[in-house]
């Protein structure tokens, strides 16, 4: 009789658990749809990026449907690590934090790998995207597909650049640090204001806010499962001692 009921109960939980998994799932789903529909702006992917500085920490995301080749050259540059160990080299007030390009930027020297993903040039993927504060967007030369690895956090809003470098994403966390940022000492090189110190990216890491919100989900659920199986077999023994 014990062992039928535990079978039992192990089915009958087998079967939530899978519930759960398709349920986060399709409520993630149907949550980015929302957001699609509703919003004016493109629509985020899951995939989040953090840039640890000497001054703070700043997170951003990626438009993967407004420019899918330069996100997915950024992306895995951060997951080769290459932006470790990089800097921003322009930091103008009201305007623009701009990272330096992998190849040259870096204190630390690079693998093959890391070294061959940041040579690539990307091509231009222009949109009509607004270059307003907080959007990511690619630096490049007067060749409108000579993107590398070097990228603008806005300032500020910058209609003039809008349809003339490749927006790719924008910054979700952060802002405190970019602030930080505007109120160092600067000098001016040519077209350039360059901070006098030189701003460092320490380190880098990214993950998927999908993944994080399903598992937290799935973790309160079954919790919920286990104290009902405890609650379930304590009626049981209360009714047949």
């Amino acid at each position: 009789m014990k062992g039928t009921f535990g079978g039992k109960m192990l089915n009958r939980r087998s079967a939530l658990i899978g519930f759960i998994s398709c349920f986060c799932f399709s409520s993630t789903f149907l949550s980015g749809s929302i957001v699609a529909a509703s919003s004016h702006d493109p629509l985020l992917g899951s995939a989040r990026v953090v840039f640890q500085t000497n001054y703070g920490d700043i997170e951003f995301g990626f438009y993967p449907s407004v420019a899918p080749k330069t996100v997915e050259h950024i992306y895995k540059l951060v997951r080769l690590g290459g932006y470790n160990t990089n800097h921003f080299f322009r930091v103008e007030k009201g305007f623009v934090a701009q990272v330096a390009d992998v190849a040259s930027g870096r204190s630390a020297p690079m693998n093959e790998e890391q070294r061959r993903e940041a040579e690539k040039k990307v091509i231009g993927e222009f949109s009509q995207v607004k270059h307003v504060r907080g959007i990511l967007s690619m630096g490049r030369y007067e060749d409108p597909n000579s993107a590398a690895s070097s990228f603008s956090m806005l300032l500020g809003d910058s209609p003039h650049l809008d349809g003339q470098y490749a927006i790719f994403g924008k910054v979700t966390k952060g802002d405190e640090t970019l602030k930080a940022l505007e109120e160092l000492p600067t000098r001016r090189e040519g077209i350039f204001v360059m901070p006098t110190e030189r701003i460092t990216i320490l380190s880098s890491y990214y993950y998927d806010t999908e993944m994080e919100s399903c598992e937290h989900e799935r973790s309160i659920m079954k919790r919920r499962l286990a104290a009902s199986a405890i609650e379930i077999e304590r009626q049981r023994m209360k009714c047949f001692p």
